[in-house]
């Protein structure tokens, strides 16, 4: 078979697959922050499973962990019985993680990915509170089965769950209109008899909406949400899907605003090794599950908890939240020099190691263009938002700063080779 062979992909996998067209080649190796494909060429990897590969491809602290649970013949499936790779699990994210930082959550092992996590957290919220509605803002992405759909806002998502999508009030971001006090707003919703709109169970949103766009949501407005849902007796779920584990230099997300949610979901990371994993927290008050009441065949997948206790492992043991901390001012300082001095229309914003390149201020899909040629330089990155017109920086959190800055200058390179173009 030649290199880079693709035929079998695009005669026989289902026409919905979608990133391998923005990235046309056939991957063999990865390691860290590089990924080499079947003609040896390395790519910069600043996609990072979408948020799944915070600590690197093949990390070696965990893959060696991962290995020797192989090797010797370690329990792979066991549904919710009880397991050594889960009590050691469970005993180290609340010993270490979770207790530390002063929260008391229970862990819910769910299905494999993060709409499992937020499906469960939607179910429970309703069952507590006894009520249908959630509110959720505009920009948000929180997964692709029909209830997370339901949360979800990108219309071309929506319209594929070919049923309407119901009991969830959309709010504006508090981005989206200055001049609008949205917590106001959803109290007016709230105490208004006029207003048409069911109390909710639940608010649920991302502390930085990455698929919207990378909007970073203010510390304040995220307190006064906190205390909006205490006053009328609302609970809260932080969707940490894609900005937690230390992404944005916290290892929840939430930590920077001083808040504790209700309910919390995980994935990705979490999996510590790219590995199918998703956890619902709770407040030990809320675990009004009955047995089997909610379940999966694949929920606390034996591998996944290996790698997972190892991932966390790992970010404590190498100071991951502070090496995200470190890099995130260098990152802030390259685009504000390097890349919004292209062209004035060029917008950037993010935190920790989640940023953004806007494009929504020129014609044409250009940022499309930019991962494109970005792609053809050696660098892999995807793009989000509305439109799609921001490109999104999402590198491994310890990557070492020289390919940091390599990748960067790539990213740079190839914008000004796009906007040249249109000049």
């Amino acid at each position: 078979m030649s290199t880079n062979n693709t035929k079998a992909f695009e005669t026989y996998e289902s026409e919905v697959r979608s990133y391998c067209r923005n990235f046309p080649t056939v991957f063999v190796k990865a390691k860290g922050s590089i990924q080499t494909d079947e003609n040896g060429k390395e790519y910069i990897d600043f996609f990072c499973g979408s948020g799944a590969l915070n600590y690197g491809h093949n990390n070696p602290y965990i893959k060696e962990k991962v290995v020797e649970y192989l090797q010797n013949d370690g329990v792979m499936h066991a549904l919710d019985m009880y397991t050594k790779p889960k009590r050691e699990f469970i005993e180290y994210f609340e010993n270490e993680v979770i207790r530390p930082r002063g929260f008391d959550y229970k862990i819910q092992f769910v299905g494999p990915t993060g709409t499992n996590a937020v499906e469960a957290a939607l179910k429970l919220a309703r069952k507590v509170k006894k009520r249908n509605n959630v509110f959720a803002l505009m920009g948000a992405f929180h997964g692709m089965t029909l209830g997370s759909l339901a949360l979800t806002t990108n219309a071309d998502s929506r319209k594929g769950a070919g049923v309407p999508l119901y009991n969830v009030t959309h709010i504006p971001a508090p981005y989206m209109f200055p001049e609008l006090d949205t917590v106001a707003y959803m109290e007016r919703l709230i105490t208004d008899d006029h207003s048409g709109v069911e109390k909710p169970a639940a608010i649920i949103l991302e502390t930085t909406q990455a698929d919207g766009g990378i909007y970073v949501l203010p510390d304040e407005w995220l307190r006064r949400v906190r205390a909006l849902c205490d006053k009328y007796d609302i609970l809260m779920i932080v969707d940490d899907v894609q900005v937690g584990a230390s992404r944005t230099g916290w290892f929840f997300s939430f930590e920077r605003a001083g808040i504790t949610p209700d309910i919390v979901t995980l994935s990705k990371s979490i999996g510590g090794y790219g590995m199918p994993f998703a956890l619902t927290l709770l407040r030990p008050e809320l675990d009004q599950w009955k047995p089997g009441e909610h379940n999966g065949t694949f929920r606390g997948y034996q591998l996944s908890l290996v790698a997972a206790k190892a991932g966390l492992e790992f970010m404590l043991n190498e100071h991951v939240e502070d090496a995200v901390r470190e890099r995130a001012p260098f990152v802030e300082k390259f685009l504000k020099e390097n890349i919004e001095t292209i062209d004035s229309r060029i917008t950037t914003r993010g935190i920790g190691l989640l940023w953004g390149v806007d494009f929504g201020a020129f014609e044409g899909d250009v940022a499309k263009a930019v991962i494109h040629k970005a792609f053809e330089n050696g660098l892999i990155v995807e793009r989000v938002g509305r439109r799609d017109s921001v490109v999104k920086i999402m590198p491994e959190l310890k990557v070492p700063m020289d390919t940091l800055e390599k990748g960067l200058n790539i990213l740079a390179k190839s914008i000004r080779e796009v906007v040249g173009e249109l000049k």
